[in-house]
């Protein structure tokens, strides 16, 4: 046997071939359960508060603050679901209409273009006609697609899925809460008075920096709010404070943004026939979009302790690998591994 595969060697070889097993495997599953837990960090000062300015005992503290914030992620919950689904719903009803007329406005189309190329060689005029063709077709399988029964029925069937990962959180989140404190006892006793103290360092580090972060994720989403004000106020004016509104709302949940709301109406007013409506939405979709991930890592960056380049790089990994909601995981992972070795937990101090 080698000398270098020593009994230290494979122990930290386990355990990190562990960590990828439970990255891929595990934490998928989990999500819903780490999420409870760390939004019950992230409750935790406000619990404290409570307890302090009004002389509550921990039960009330928790019940009270766990409340709020049920009554504020139900209601954003209810709001951009049932928006969402009504508008689906919605443009399902029409889109053969509408279609029926974009068809006819594309026969006046193709009329008015071969009054125009009249003279030139057949060849182009029919290599113009097949291109136009082309393009017109896959917009409207691509809008049917958004559309069609199939979609509507897979959205309709992940919603009990949805509801039963929001139960647990829920749940979860009410039990982690209440015992966050007997928690942190239990660990603490496992552990050395050296260790101990790297764990509370650690902690605190990740308490500034989930407050950071849900800084960082406010001041973003106000210039969202900005920005579709501002674009709004140029496209459709009567509803410019409303739907800036609504949009800025939405933008704070990370895994749906300000896309989530101007897509779908760019695309309904591309189905009714207003093609200059649905190309202004879309282009303030997209600039909303540039502006979110533009500002988002140098706001993080500056606000939980990582460079913007790390940041962009976590986020990319984690959106790859857990989707949108790795956008959150990919940063809290680097955050964690930089903590710990902030800490001393973890040490890289070696050469090649």
């Amino acid at each position: 046997m080698p000398k270098w595969i020593t009994k230290k060697f494979l122990i930290i070889a386990l355990l990190i071939l562990l960590f990828i097993l439970f990255l891929t495997f595990v934490l998928p599953l989990a999500i819903p359960i780490l999420l409870a837990l760390l939004t019950a960090f992230l409750l935790e000062p406000l619990v404290k508060l409570s307890k302090e300015k009004f002389k509550w005992n921990r039960k009330t503290a928790v019940i009270t603050v766990f409340i709020l914030f049920l009554l504020i992620i139900t209601a954003t919950l209810y709001l951009s679901i049932t928006q969402l689904v009504g508008q689906i719903i919605q443009l399902t009803k029409i889109a053969p209409d509408y279609f029926n007329t974009l068809s006819l406005s594309w026969m006046n189309v193709q009329s008015k273009l071969f009054s125009f190329t009249q003279g030139m060689p057949i060849e182009v005029v029919s290599s113009i006609k097949n291109e136009l063709d082309e393009f017109l077709k896959f917009m409207q399988e691509a809008i049917l697609g958004i559309v069609s029964y199939d979609s509507i029925s897979k959205l309709l069937t992940g919603i009990p899925n949805f509801l039963v990962s929001f139960i647990v959180y829920i749940i979860t989140l009410f039990l982690f809460m209440l015992d966050l404190t007997d928690l942190k006892k239990m660990v603490f006793r496992h552990l050395t008075p050296a260790t101990a103290e790297k764990v509370r360092f650690m902690t605190s580090r990740l308490n500034s920096v989930i407050f950071g972060f849900v800084k960082a994720q406010l001041l973003a989403s106000l210039f969202i709010l900005v920005g579709s004000f501002i674009g709004l106020l140029f496209i459709a004016p009567e509803y410019a404070i409303i739907m800036s509104i609504v949009i800025w709302i939405i933008d704070i949940i990370p895994i749906l943004g300000s896309i989530a709301i101007v897509g779908p109406w760019s695309i309904y007013q591309f189905i009714i026939g207003d093609v200059a409506m649905g190309t202004k939405l879309a282009i303030l979709a997209l600039v909303l979009l540039v502006i979110r991930r533009a500002v988002e890592p140098k706001l993080m960056g500056s606000q939980i302790g990582l460079s913007p380049l790390a940041t962009l790089i976590a986020m990319f990994i984690g959106l790859q690998i857990f989707g949108f909601l790795g956008l959150i995981i990919g940063p809290f992972v680097v955050i964690i591994f930089t903590t710990a070795k902030e800490a001393g937990i973890i040490k890289t101090n070696f050469k090649l």
